[in-house]
Formats: structure tokens, C-alpha cells, sequence
């Protein structure tokens, strides 16, 4: 300290400080894009996220028959036995494909009509319609309303009720008499 200076005139640090003006706060950041691209890649995502949510609503209203048919399997197929597995088969198949395709085929040209519009690959003859399953199927409108079919029989109606195709070929007329 110099001699000539006196107490009064001494800024002490703290003093300083409280003479400072507060630092301005910067403005807020703004949530909306500030470009065109950033806009136009919302509306982009939004029509796709509708377009996937009409898709997915249209195939599960297009599949309301098979919820349906597997239902009524569930419901009936304990008290009424194997006939209702060939009426509920039938019934799904004039729901997915035209009247005159389906309502006239019956006995062995019914049975591969079913193996055809099946996705899954060729499987051995003990799990194809076409075969000792298929006379089950015709057969079980004859039986004991009590019968129960086999659980191969079940099981094949059930993966053909969920599973079929409905953009199969058309069978010809000439693979096969009725039964």
C-alpha cells in the first residue's frame, strides 16, 4: 500500500463482483425444424406409418373368416365330432375363394384342392388331405356324431384354416373323379 492512500478508497474483490451485471440468458432452443427438409422428412414418415398401420388393418380385417373358422373348431369339434371339421373346412374355403371354384368339388378332387392352396412344402402322405386323412374328412359325416377325428386330421384342418393360399392355381378339371 502507498502511504497516501487512504482506507476509504480500497475496493475489496467482493465489492467488484456485486457492481457486475448478471450474464444474459441465451433464448430458448426451438423444438420445430428450422429447414424445409427436416418438415418434409416428418410428413414423409408420418404417410409411411399410416400407409404400414392401413396395410396391417386391411389384412387383419381380411382374416377376420379364419379367426373365425378357428373359433368354431374350438367350440364345436368337441361335441360334434369330425363333421364339423368338414363343414367349417368348406365354409372357409367359399369365405377366401369364388363360389363356382369350391362349392362342387368334393371327394378326391376336394381333397387336393386343400393339398394345392396349402403353402407348406409336399409332406409325406399320412399329412396331406390327400390320402387316408381326406377319407377321415369324408367319412366323419357318416360317423357317430361323438367320433372325434384323428389329431393328424385336426391338426392339418387347423394349419390349412390358418395357412392357405389364397392366390393358388386353379386345379383342373381333370385331375381326378369324385369319390
Amino acid at each position: 500500500m502507498t502511504p497516501s492512500a487512504d482506507v476509504n478508497d480500497i475496493t475489496l474483490l467482493s465489492d467488484l463482483i456485486d457492481q457486475l451485471s448478471p450474464a444474459p440468458e441465451p433464448a430458448p432452443i426451438a423444438w420445430i425444424p428450422q429447414t424445409w427438409g427436416w418438415a418434409l422428412l416428418a410428413v414423409l414418415l408420418l404417410a409411411l406409418l399410416l400407409f404400414i398401420g392401413v396395410r396391417r388393418w386391411r389384412h387383419w380385417q381380411a382374416n377376420a373368416y379364419r379367426r373365425d373358422a378357428l373359433r368354431e373348431l374350438d367350440l364345436r369339434l368337441s361335441q360334434e365330432g369330425t363333421s364339423v371339421l368338414a363343414e367349417v373346412l368348406k365354409r372357409t374355403a367359399l369365405s377366401a375363394y369364388p363360389r363356382e371354384r369350391v362349392a362342387g368339388l368334393s371327394g378326391a378332387r376336394w381333397w387336393q384342392f386343400l393339398d394345392q392352396t396349402l403353402p407348406t412344402t409336399p409332406s409325406p402322405a399320412s399329412r396331406r388331405f390327400d390320402g387316408p386323412l381326406g377319407q377321415e374328412l369324408s367319412a366323419g359325416a357318416y360317423r357317430d356324431s361323438a367320433a372325434s377325428p384323428s389329431a393328424a386330421l385336426t391338426q392339418l384342418a387347423r394349419q390349412w384354416i390358418r395357412q392357405h393360399r389364397t392366390d393358388a392355381p386353379t386345379p383342373h378339371d381333370d385331375q381326378g373323379a369324385d369319390q
